[in-house]
């Protein structure tokens, strides 16, 4: 698996909508019904990367700490199952339930919604605030496979916490890095 960065969708993007099935609830879903009152985070995930599965634990303590602050969360696979089976909307449903995601994971078959995000790899993460405005995107925390570093979410609670208090998100933001999302024919 080839090590991706991140490409740094433009601050200020309003958020890309969409229209996807959860493969825990099966119910379709659009950004307005993840939407949180002050905030939304927006993760591109994956069952197979291991660098998903490095921070899988510190996702689900993020949403835990921050639902109920009014930030809606919902994960997003887009990666192709043709080739990668493991990632299949089945699988996905099991992962969830496995790992205790308390937000939607929603499966994105065309990809259409990977490529509005310009989302380039899992774990990927966007913060939109209560005006849907990107305020960030990039990593979690510095924290990798075999780096030795507990996965904290060191940078993006720092974002999160900035937006809950109506202060200014840095414009300083590192790249997630992780497995490169896998795309159809290529």
């Amino acid at each position: 698996m080839a090590y991706t960065l991140s490409t740094m969708l433009p601050l200020g993007t309003l958020a890309p909508d969409f229209h996807l099935p959860d493969t825990v609830s099966d119910k379709m879903l659009t950004f307005a019904n993840i939407r949180g009152e002050k905030a939304t985070i927006i993760m591109f995930l994956s069952n197979h990367c291991p660098y998903v599965h490095h921070v899988n634990n510190e996702i689900v303590r993020l949403a835990h700490d921050y639902q109920s602050k009014g930030v809606g969360f919902a994960a997003i696979s887009s990666n192709d199952i043709v080739n990668y089976p493991d990632d299949a909307p089945d699988k996905m449903k099991l992962t969830a339930q496995k790992e205790g995601y308390s937000f939607p994971y929603l499966y994105d078959e065309s990809q259409d919604v990977a490529k509005a995000y310009d989302a380039a790899c899992t774990p990927d993460f966007y913060l939109f605030d209560k005006n849907n405005k990107l305020v960030y995107r990039g990593q979690l925390d510095e924290t990798r496979p075999k780096s030795g570093k507990p996965a904290t979410g060191f940078d993006l609670r720092n974002a999160l916490d900035a937006v809950l208090t109506d202060e200014r998100v840095s414009d300083f933001q590192r790249p997630s890095g992780g497995c490169n999302i896998k795309w159809k024919n290529q």
